[in-house]
């Protein structure tokens, strides 16, 4: 571990500076580092990078090179389940770490303009301390935030204490960090859809009450795992034919060790959320299998990786994506899905890449031959016509401009029996016709890498978004999943033709 960010109060936190970041580099690569989340990839580094918190709106992904691995971060199968029961006896399981005794039946006030005084009432969380202090007395209050700070719980959790207050329901985008508040003043988390049913219950109600039990750990179903609000999502508004992010891994109320200065610390352990949190699962998971295959790629990690992850629960249903409204996650929202590290272990196919592919990418992308030069050490001349970024070996396929029709080329590599066959399986996008060839893939002694090719054109007449699908290499024990993304562009010539 290389320090390379400090904790500075009058800067507002957590600070690095980009000398810091480079010393902490170096230092790695002279003690010899096998994972590293920065890019580094002509030392045979592996690169696994956070990809943001910007999310959920699209084309917010960040580290959206090709070499890198980039982490997308979800909810884990746990819950700190607080149950609210309301006066007329429903039950709502919020979230929080309280662990005080239960709260019996207390009002219950969402702090709102009465329309009979001249006092100001506000029931945004970042408006309490405006409210008149004896509208919140001896009751528990209910606030509304779009906040992701834990601060904006904790203060709020703090004026609503000192001014009598006998707990706080604060409703927000799930997802976020859990911090205990203070003197373990009873504060509770519940989504806006649950808080929504709270404040109706509260405006029905001539004298609305509310009772807070302590909270409990559930693991496991019925518990679901997702794609995390503040997760940065694609599409790669850099490069669109390369898809970002790579893969989900947890990233949601993860305990971590932090400084005890840290305003949120207890004992010098916090709960933390962000892809920040997630990339270093990813990390630990690529150690795991450099132990087991240390003669592997960094790009045969990612693929491994990439092409084993769980797109489903235990149930068989699609893994959902919190946003502004919850939908199914697709590989924009997490890759090619959540890491699955058992499966990754025994891949079956991997796809393959060295520095070679990373310069033909800079190729395509438009650099000159003189900054690629510089960039690897080693006079380098593109070819010309340039190559097509479409072609580089990823784990996926994405489309951005399908206009017609469109080829492609892959290669894959066997790492498992020597005498393997695989055949293909294709979802398609709707709308999209693909046709892969050869449909069937044989491996023995002598032939252990194939490629085939990819043929993708568009039954769509008009501009579209975009849609998912797969492409599956099954043997019968390995079902090597790689997402495929396609995104229709205006056919001129059907308009030229009409």
């Amino acid at each position: 571990m290389y320090k390379a960010c400090w904790y500075l109060e009058e800067l507002g936190g957590v600070t690095c500076s980009s000398s810091d970041i480079l010393k902490a580099i170096d230092d790695a690569i002279h003690d010899g580092v096998d994972v590293l989340s920065l890019s580094l990839v002509a030392k045979g580094i592996t690169v696994v990078c956070a990809g943001g918190n910007a999310g959920p709106s699209a084309q917010t992904i960040a580290n959206t090179a090709p070499w890198i691995l980039t982490v997308a971060a979800t909810t884990l199968d746990r819950s700190f389940a607080t149950p609210i029961i309301l006066g007329n006896k429903k039950v709502i399981l919020g979230q929080a770490m309280y662990t005080g005794p239960k709260l019996g039946f207390t009002s219950l006030v969402y702090p709102e303009d009465p329309g009979n005084s001249n006092e100001t009432f506000n029931g945004d969380c970042e408006s309490l301390n405006f409210n008149p202090i004896r509208a919140m007395a001896g009751k528990v209050v209910l606030c509304f935030t779009t906040s992701r700070r834990y601060t904006t719980l904790s203060g709020d959790a703090s004026f609503v204490k000192r001014a009598g207050g006998l707990g706080l329901i604060i409703a927000r985008s799930p997802g976020y960090t859990l911090t205990p508040c203070k003197d373990d003043f009873p504060c509770v988390a519940v989504d806006y859809e649950l808080g929504t049913d709270i404040l109706f219950y509260i405006r029905s109600n001539g004298s609305p009450i509310v009772k807070i039990q302590p909270s409990r750990t559930i693991v496991g179903q019925p518990v679901g795992t997702k794609v995390a609000t503040f997760s940065s999502r694609g599409p790669n508004s850099i490069s669109p034919a390369i898809l970002k992010p790579d893969i989900a891994a947890p990233g949601v109320n993860i305990l971590a060790a932090t400084s005890p200065n840290a305003t949120n610390n207890a004992g010098g352990f916090a709960m933390y959320s962000g892809t920040s949190m997630a990339a270093p699962a990813i990390s630990g998971v690529i150690a795991l299998l450099k132990a087991m295959h240390p003669d592997w790629s960094p790009a045969a990690f990612r693929s491994a990786i990439v092409t084993t992850a769980w797109r489903t629960d235990p149930f068989g249903e699609q893994l959902p994506a919190d946003g502004s409204s919850r939908k199914d996650a697709d590989p924009f929202d997490y890759g090619g899905g959540l890491v699955n590290p058992e499966k990754a272990a025994n891949p079956g196919l991997i796809y393959d890449m060295g520095p070679k592919d990373y310069i033909l990418y800079l190729c395509s992308a438009g650099y000159n031959d003189s900054s690629i030069s510089q960039l690897v050490g080693k006079v380098t001349v593109c070819s010309n016509p340039k190559p097509s970024v479409l072609d580089m070996n990823l784990p996926s396929i994405t489309i951005p401009n399908l206009k017609d029709k469109v080829t492609l080329t892959r290669t894959v590599t066997n790492v498992g029996p020597v005498d393997s066959v695989y055949k293909v399986v294709v979802e398609p996008p709707f709308g999209v016709r693909v046709v892969v060839t050869p449909k069937k893939l044989v491996f023995n002694s002598k032939t252990k890498r194939v490629s085939f090719k990819v043929r993708a054109s568009t039954m769509h007449k008009i501009n579209t978004g975009y849609y998912f699908g797969s492409l599956i290499w099954t043997d019968s024990v390995h079902n090597v999943t790689i997402p495929v993304s396609a995104r229709t562009q205006i056919l001129q010539n059907y308009f030229d033709e009409n």
